[in-house]
Formats: structure tokens, sequence, C-alpha cells
């Protein structure tokens, strides 16, 4: 059946003197629209790449080139313009400032038209917010607002699924301590802390559920001091009825209560809740890995078009891996991508990573001591790996702090520059492993460009 909001779109663009070509074509298509059938149907997303927004998130300096804790700007280009390399955007002195005390937790909508924000840290740390995006600096906040701080923190970890802009999940944990910190008396058994995992309705904006608990791990686990201190990254699987979430572990000295640096780690562990409940939290763990999975910026955590959730690894004491989760909601212990092995490196570090169509995913690495980030091209289903070729190889390139991947069909765009110079938005091609150069971005000192959405 025609979609209507494609007519729409086609006119954002066009000017006066060409409208009644324009509505002559459209009148043409409705008309046509009852013999098109489903198998001939372009899918929406494709139909309306050239006409949606496309937000370019950049980071300024705080007290230091790169930290990103100057605050956060949002520029939107059309996706036409942002793969011209012809054009020029500047999002640090054109674009509009996103209220945050550090870097902005963006997140966008499928069609691009809608962006959600929760503050990170700050007076008004955990506050969402929602803006109509319209072109440029031109971002309207909705009036209403909502607050999760009482509840998740004031600098929340979040994602928003892929449920039709429905619902954002928040995660925490706060107050580790061990069991016996106001009795010392009595035995130490384990250090724990308080998760809360929340159901935010991105739509109606407000709280539609929340649930905290402990997370205990095995007692031999919790006896040597391992605890889990970070949730992030949470996605939901396939089916619709579980949310998976990544977990950052820390190892704790029973004997004195400070944190340890080095120690034997466990195997890495997710979270998994049922959906849309939050009940029944267990943690299921891998056998190929010890890696953390709660990622940083952005979600390590993604649902493929195989129905398998895989998953990126950091910390690992053997370098990052892709692991996976399959439809049972349990690790594959079966399948494992090493990016040391695939690449040849030693300790590669996944920063951020993107999965884009047909077993195929592009990883923000950087490897060893080195800082400078690298992209590479990863096919899941033969388990390789290599560096794409055609961009930026320049020691001051960081993506720390990535944590926006725009995919249009087949391909994903990227804003790469080097540290505080310009830059481009390039677009890879997933299926061919080429590279094309779209818009060129322009920098400032200290500055730094994390994302496209």
């Amino acid at each position: 059946m025609f979609n209507n909001r494609r007519i729409t779109t086609m006119f954002r663009k066009i000017n006066t003197s060409n409208r009644l070509l324009a509505f002559s074509l459209a009148f043409a298509m409705i008309s046509m629209g009852a013999c098109v059938t489903d198998d001939n149907e372009v899918p929406e997303e494709e139909e309306l790449e050239a006409d949606r927004w496309v937000t370019l998130v950049g980071a300024f300096m705080g007290d230091v080139p790169g930290d990103g804790n100057g605050g956060t700007n949002i520029y939107a280009m059309s996706y036409e313009d942002a793969i011209n390399p012809e054009m020029e955007f500047d999002v640090f002195d054109d674009g509009e400032p996103v209220k945050s005390n550090r870097t902005a937790r963006l997140q966008v909508s499928e069609d691009g038209g809608t962006l959600f924000n929760i503050a990170y840290s700050g007076e008004n740390g955990g506050e969402y917010a929602k803006f109509d995006i319209r072109g440029g600096a031109n971002f309207v906040q909705e009036d209403v607002t909502v607050n999760i701080s009482q509840y998740a923190g004031t600098s929340p970890r979040w994602s928003k699924l892929y449920d039709g802009d429905k619902t954002g999940i928040a995660v925490n944990v706060a107050n580790i301590v061990a069991n016996n910190v106001e009795d010392e008396n009595a035995d130490f058994q384990y250090y724990r802390g308080t998760a809360t995992v929340l159901d935010l309705d991105l739509q109606e904006t407000l709280i539609s559920n929340y649930k905290n608990y402990e997370l205990p791990l095995s007692v031999e686990e919790e006896l040597a001091g391992h605890a889990i201190f970070r949730l992030d990254a949470p996605v939901l699987n396939q089916a619709g009825d579980k949310l998976l979430i990544g977990t950052w572990m820390r190892k704790y000295d029973p004997a004195t209560g400070l944190t340890e640096t080095e120690w034997d780690r466990l195997g890495t562990k997710t979270l998994v809740v049922d959906y849309p409940s939050l009940d029944n939290p267990t943690l299921i763990t891998s056998t190929q890995a010890d890696g953390d999975c709660s990622g940083y910026r952005s979600n390590v955590n993604q649902l493929a078009d195989d129905g398998y959730i895989y998953q990126a690894t950091t910390r690992n004491s053997n370098g990052s891996h892709i692991l996976r989760i399959g439809s049972n909601n349990e690790y594959d212990n079966t399948y494992a991508l090493s990016l040391d092995d695939a690449l040849g490196l030693a300790d590669t570090y996944v920063d951020a990573w993107k999965y884009v169509s047909n077993g195929i995913g592009y990883a923000l690495i950087r490897h060893g001591i080195e800082d400078q980030g690298y992209v590479v091209r990863m096919d899941l289903k033969q388990k390789t790996a290599s560096i794409v070729q055609g961009l930026p190889n320049d020691p001051d390139v960081r993506f720390n702090q990535f944590q926006g991947f725009l995919v249009s069909g087949n391909d994903l765009l990227l804003p790469i520059s080097p540290l505080g110079q310009d830059g481009n938005i390039y677009i890879l091609h997933s299926q061919t492993n080429e590279v094309s150069i779209g818009a060129k971005i322009i920098n400032k000192p200290g500055n730094h460009f994390i994302g496209t959405f």
C-alpha cells in the first residue's frame, strides 16, 4: 500500500517553480499505488534516505584536548547533503548546544526526525528531553520533560530500543558495599550494589516501569571479591520478550576493600531480564572471553538480521572479542571472533561498533598503548576482520567517545577527523568494502566529532 508520507518528504527541498510538476508526479504515483505489489515495494527507509535528516554531533574540549567535557553541539543536514563532498558544515560555530554537563547521551528516531537526550551529570543530570529536528541548528524541544535521576542516578546509561521509537532503557548500579560494612564482626560474603533497570516511554515522556535488584554472582566468585560495577548497552532480543544488558566487572580486595587493578578475570557476563516486566534477572556467562560488555558511549550489543545478538568485549585479557547470544538468550559458546587474531595485532580495544547488514559490521578500535583510532570491517559469518583503507591514518584520530552511527541500507556513515582538525563524513559500503567521501566537517582546536545519527 502506498505511503502518503513519502509524498510529503518529496517536497521538502523542491523549490516553488517546480511544485506544479512535483504535484503532477505525486498524483501519478498515487494512481499507480494500487497496482504495486508488496514484492515490488522498496523498503521505506531506502526511499526516505535522501530526505532524511542526518544529525552531526561534536564534543567541545574541557580542560584537555579530546576530553569532550566542554559540552555537545548538534547540527542537522539532509542525507543528500551529508554524502555530498561539495558541502561543508560547522557544527561547533553553527550548531545547537545540547543541555548536559558533560558529553550528552543522544539517540535519534529511526526516521531521523526526533532527537532524544538524557543529560549526563551536573544539575540536570538524568533529565530526559525530546526535540523535533527541523534542519541546521533548529531543534525544537517539547515542553514536557521527565527526570529519572532518583531512580537511575544523575549519570544514567541508556539506549533506545528498536521498537518503533517507543522505548528507552536506562540502567545503573549504585552503592556497592560489602555485606559486613556495618558489622565488622560479621563474616565477609560479598560486595554488591543495587541495580536499576528503568523503562522510559519515549513518546509519552514518562517512566512506564522500573525495577531494583541485587545481582549476586556465585558464592566462590563473591568470596574472592568480584562484583558487577556497571550496567550498560541494553538491547531487546528478536522475540521481544527479553532485555539483555552488558556488564562491567570489578574486583575488590576483601581484606582492604580497595579496588584491585590486576586479577584473573571471570568469563564475560550479560544480565538477562524479562520484558516488559523487567523481572527475573539472570546472569549468563561466556566461556570464550573474559572482557566486559558494557561499552562506553555507544551500544556494543547489537541485534543482527540473523537473530543473534553480537557483542563486543573490552578490557579482555587477550584483546577485544565479538561474541554472540542466541535466540535461547544464552551465549553461543562455539562462537568467538578474536580481533587480535584476525588483525594480527595485540591488545585491541573496541571503542564502538555497529552492525550494518548481511553479516557485516564495523568496529572503531585502538590497540596496544596507542590512542590512534582505526576502522575495522568485520565479517561475522566468516569470523574475519580487516582495517578499512582510504580513511585518515593519523595519530590524532580518536574514537574513545564515539557514540553515533547511521546505517543506510548497506552503507554506514562516519564522521572522521584528527583531533582538532577538519575532516569529512565517510560512507562505508559494507558489501563491497569501498569508501566514499562525503561532506567536509569543520573542527576547532581540542574538539572532536562523536557521531552521526
